[in-house]
This record gives structure tokens, sequence and C-alpha cells, in this order.
């Protein structure tokens, strides 16, 4: 699979760094490739390493004006004119999505992706991985978008919450029936 990963370019703690890394290295070990915003800096960093690490293909998908941070050495890297672009590459590379913790990009990134879901135009899998209670709050928001009828699909189609990297990767191979 190519698993598209939104997730921050931050220097981040351990707490965050652990999880990411251990996705990393399960998708890696899958024979899974990364698809990533292609920074070689902060937590892409950590993951692109991990992945690398344990034998996975990195295609990475930067920005014009980030172009200098991109990560040397990727297996593919394209430079996108704008963010628009780059989240529209990012998806067509991609056959399912995972949402690490980040900041406003990566809040853009998923409200992105699911909304395109919500309309169904895609199907690709989402799961939200949920390092730390990180997306508690947005959890809940989406609950309540659910229950008071802003949805109009349920968010069980929409995405998976996580705690676990080994239950964000499960569940994408069981969705997309690699074994």
């Amino acid at each position: 699979m190519n698993i598209c990963v939104f997730l921050s370019a931050a220097d981040l703690d351990e707490r965050y760094t652990r999880p990411a890394r251990e996705f990393a290295k399960l998708l890696g070990k899958g024979g899974h490739a990364l698809v990533w915003g292609g920074s070689d800096v902060g937590l892409m960093k950590v993951v692109a390493d991990g992945v690398q690490e344990a034998g996975g293909r990195l295609i990475g998908v930067s920005v014009d004006f980030l172009s200098a941070k991109a990560r040397p050495g990727a297996d593919e890297m394209v430079i996108a004119r704008d963010l628009a672009e780059r989240k529209k590459l990012l998806l067509d590379k991609a056959d399912a999505v995972v949402i690490m913790v980040g900041g406003t990009g990566t809040l853009d990134e998923a409200t992105e992706i699911l909304e395109l879901k919500k309309h169904g135009r895609t199907e690709k899998p989402v799961v939200l991985l949920n390092t730390a209670g990180f997306y508690d709050g947005l959890k809940e928001q989406f609950r309540r978008m659910e229950d008071e009828g802003f949805l109009p699909r349920p968010l069980a189609d929409l995405v998976f919450f996580a705690d676990e990297p080994v239950g964000a990767l499960a569940y994408l191979e069981e969705h997309l029936g690699v074994v």
C-alpha cells in the first residue's frame, strides 16, 4: 500500500516520536510506501527514517516554498507549486491516509480528506492515530457533529480512530485486503 501520513514537521518529545517511529517501522516492514510531505525535519523526518530503515519506500510531495527542507534520497520527490496542489498530489498517490499529531496544516489536510469522503469523492480508508490522546477534543467534536446531524454519513464511515500504531496499520491492511 501507499500510505499517506499527514503529520507535523515540528521537533516533538518522545510521547509523540515513539509511536510515530513504531508506526513507521510497521509500515516499512509490511512492504508499504510512505507518502508524506517530503520534509526532512521534525516528526516528518522521524517517520521517513523509520520507514526507510525498515525497508519501505519514500514518496515525498514537498511544496515550492519548503523545497529546501525536502528529504534527499527519497525514492520519489515531487515539488508542488502550492499547498492545494500538494494536498491533491498526496491524496492521488495514496491508497489510504493516516493522520498523526500536527498543527493547523495537518488539521487542514485531515478535514479535506474527510470532506471528500463525506461527499463520496473518495473511499480511501482514513485513520486518525490519537497518540497520547492528542485528538480527544477533535474526536468529541466529530461525535457532536454526527449526533446533531451535521454529517450525512456515519462518522465510522469517514474515519477510524486508533490509539496505537499497530491498530492503525491493522485496520488499513484489513480494509484494503492486504495480508
